[in-house]
């Protein structure tokens, strides 16, 4: 869409419905600087029994029986990686003794934890036993007063998607209480992941005695004093991943590793907030005959950020140091992590962002459209998925992605995913109305290794001579179907601006959505004006586009469209323009009057641009259409420098003050208390404009 007023197509309350799943709820305590809100949720497994999950019907969350990264992946010691319970079955609890009859069992499970288990005695950690997966139902799955332990010999264990919290007995600096989240005495193949651990008596994470091939990953770890310790050995046998973990307000063993053969730690935000109660004592510390590799994390306010043993081997690379002081040391030489297992490390100054965004619990989004009938409905997503590889190199069937869209038959009725293996493919992709239920996924170890780009713009000229393709024409990737995923990939539209100063409409879409029941799942949405477009197949129908964990790139317009769309726990980022000016706007919603248009949740706006140089949106309204009432809500959303005081614009000779534009609950450098050019919900409003409300009955689940 334009920019300016002259572009020809001129641009110018809803009660509550609580939802059993998605919805935001109340902020974790740990919420501040630009935290996320993580709210409570009612689970996801319907009522019942701890068997409730299998008698019903119900699955988990496809995610939760994911496998591991990092060291906790590599074949070694009997174990092929670990992928936790997913051979077992799967099973709900809400009680201590219902979660200790399926952790302690010898047979393999799926565990999911929906509501709050308070453990009894205070302190007491569950023994868990091999090949289990101990996931929480969406944010509601917490263990409060104590934690687990992992023996010796337990292997293939996953802990995920838990807050863990709450055994601390009084002593900041306990040595009477040994309550621990999650300790591991000689245990191997271990996966820890997207918990939020704090406030315990002892360590938040203790891996000791030999404990190896270990991953921990995506957790909030705070308000503790002794938080991860990794040793305790005399033996030279830990090998540990640690990346994209938050440390926030924790003193000391940040983590602390001691004699271990191989600790990779990359991609961490250590952050030291001043002025609170809690100083930081040390970061990450290499302690006896430690090598360890630090790479591509952010350290923010950290008292002695890297400290390592005369005997330790620590290497450094790509970290970023911001208001720290102390001690901040390197030397020896370490070890290639990619000798071990594939990675792609994210830039250090994107950390913040990311981990913020990305870490702690997540929403639990992984069972079938109908809750409310007890039983998963036979739709085309329950069905086993049919698989289309595609290789640029020729070693799979399909050497384009539109081949493999070509590939699916007109009005399947069964789930197809086109698995694309890394590489660029420069082409566009249009995947038609006919098509539905099609996901593409990228198979590489990280979205930005698959890459679908292309180059055109709205005024772009067509090779038959026809004409220019115009804005929605100039889609890199054009969704026209229904039911359609993207996951694990990035999409991009790499018009050049800068050279093709003669073309008339430099708008340049990298992906189109026209489609109801869109799913954008951990991917990179990038381009400069009107990236990313979310609309409809026609204006009288529903549009509905949920996307989490994934970036959206570009600056004028760049989020745009009359769907009805949420972007969660995702990073928008900011960019210049093609003359390295900063100026944009982030949305342009043109949503008709009886529809939701755009949510932005959870999320971090922000980028490498001036001070209070992007409004957060303008009114279209398409067409010059009086009727709609474009809409832009961006709610517990950590905002950068880079947004304007005033953060809304008029647009084609509308008032954005007429139409519905709101913030809530923000924080950053670019919030702002509420005023007449700033509105913000207040709590009765903010309840119904939440995920559920959006997505009207609609639960997206990873296919």
């Amino acid at each position: 869409m334009s920019e300016t007023p002259a572009r020809t197509r001129a641009k110018a309350r809803h009660r509550r419905r609580r939802r059993k799943i998605l919805a935001t709820g109340v902020p974790l305590a740990l919420v501040a600087a630009g935290a996320l809100a993580y709210g409570t949720d009612t689970g996801v497994f319907g009522p019942g029994s701890a068997r409730a999950a299998s008698a019903a019907g119900y699955t988990a969350p496809a995610w939760a029986t994911a496998g591991a990264d990092g060291f906790a992946s590599v074949d070694a010691l009997g174990q092929r990686g670990t992928y936790g319970g997913r051979d077992g079955e799967t099973v709900t609890v809400r009680t201590q003794a219902e979660l200790e009859k399926y952790a302690t069992a010898e047979e393999p499970y799926v565990i999911v934890v929906a509501g709050t288990i308070r453990l009894a005695p205070v302190g007491k950690e569950i023994k868990v036993r091999s090949d289990k997966t101990i996931v929480g139902a969406g944010t509601s799955g917490q263990i409060v007063g104590g934690g687990f332990f992992l023996g010796t010999g337990v292997h293939n264990v996953i802990i995920r998607n838990l807050t863990i919290r709450d055994s601390y007995q009084g002593v900041w600096n306990d040595k009477e209480h040994d309550f621990d989240a999650i300790q591991m005495d000689g245990a191997h193949h271990v996966w820890i992941d997207h918990n939020d651990l704090r406030h315990m008596a002892d360590g938040l994470i203790d891996v000791r005695k030999d404990s190896t091939y270990v991953t921990v990953s995506w957790n909030r770890l705070s308000d503790n004093n002794k938080t991860f310790g990794i040793g305790w050995t005399e033996n030279v046998a830990t090998d540990i991943t640690v990346h994209h973990n938050w440390f926030r307000e924790t003193e000391q063993r940040n983590p602390s590793t001691d004699n271990a053969a191989h600790a990779h730690l990359y991609n961490n935000y250590l952050e030291d907030v001043p002025g609170t109660g809690i100083t930081s004592s040390y970061g990450n510390y290499a302690r006896g005959r430690t090598s360890m590799v630090l790479e591509n994390s952010y350290f923010q306010g950290v008292n002695n950020p890297v400290i390592k043993d005369a005997t330790a081997s620590l290497v450094q690379r790509g970290n970023v140091f911001s208001g720290t002081s102390g001690r901040n040391e390197s030397g020896g030489t370490a070890f290639d992590p990619a000798r071990f297992y594939a990675y792609t490390p994210d830039r250090a100054a994107d950390v913040p962002g990311l981990v913020r965004a990305g870490a702690g619990p997540r929403t639990s989004i992984g069972v079938a459209d109908d809750q409310q009938g007890g039983t998963t409905p036979k739709t085309a997503t329950t069905k086993a998925a049919t698989t289309l590889t595609v290789a640029r190199d020729g070693t799979a069937r399909y050497r384009t992605v539109q081949a493999a869209v070509d590939a699916v038959p007109a009005g399947n009725a069964s789930r197809v995913v086109i698995a694309v293996k890394p590489g660029t493919y420069r082409e566009t992709v249009k995947v038609p109305s006919d098509k539905p239920h099609v996901t593409i996924q990228g198979t590489g170890t990280s979205r930005k290794q698959t890459v679908i780009t292309y180059d055109n713009a709205a005024g772009t000229p067509k090779p038959d001579g026809s004409g220019t393709y115009g804005t929605s024409g100039s889609a890199t990737v054009a969704v026209e179907a229904d039911d359609f995923q993207a996951r694990n990939l990035t999409i991009a539209n790499d018009f050049d601006e800068a050279a093709h100063q003669s073309l008339d409409g430099h708008q340049a879409v990298a992906l189109r959505t026209a489609a109801d029941k869109v799913f954008l799942d951990g991917v990179i949405v990038t381009g400069d004006q009107d990236t990313l477009l979310l609309d409809t197949a026609a204006k009288d129908r529903l549009g509905r586009v949920y996307m989490r964990d994934s970036y959206v790139v570009g600056n004028v317009d760049f989020i745009f469209g009359r769907a009805s769309a949420v972007i969660d726990r995702s990073v928008i980022t900011l960019k210049k323009r093609w003359n390295g000016t900063s100026a944009g706007y982030v949305t342009a919603p043109s949503t008709p009057a009886d529809r939701k248009g755009f949510l932005i949740n959870r999320s971090v706006v922000d980028g490498d641009v001036a001070a209070g140089s992007f409004h957060l949106g303008r009114t279209w309204h398409a067409g010059g259409d009086a009727a709609l009432d474009p809409q832009t809500t961006v709610r517990d959303t950590r905002l950068g420098a880079a947004i304007k005081s005033t953060p809304w614009s008029d647009m084609g000779g509308f008032s954005w003050k007429d139409d519905r534009f709101a913030e809530y609950r923000n924080s950053g450098p670019g919030a702002g208390a509420a005023g007449p050019d700033r509105p913000h919900l207040t709590d009765s409003q903010a309840a119904g404009q939440e995920i559920g409300d959006w997505l009207g009955g609609w639960v997206p689940t990873a296919s």
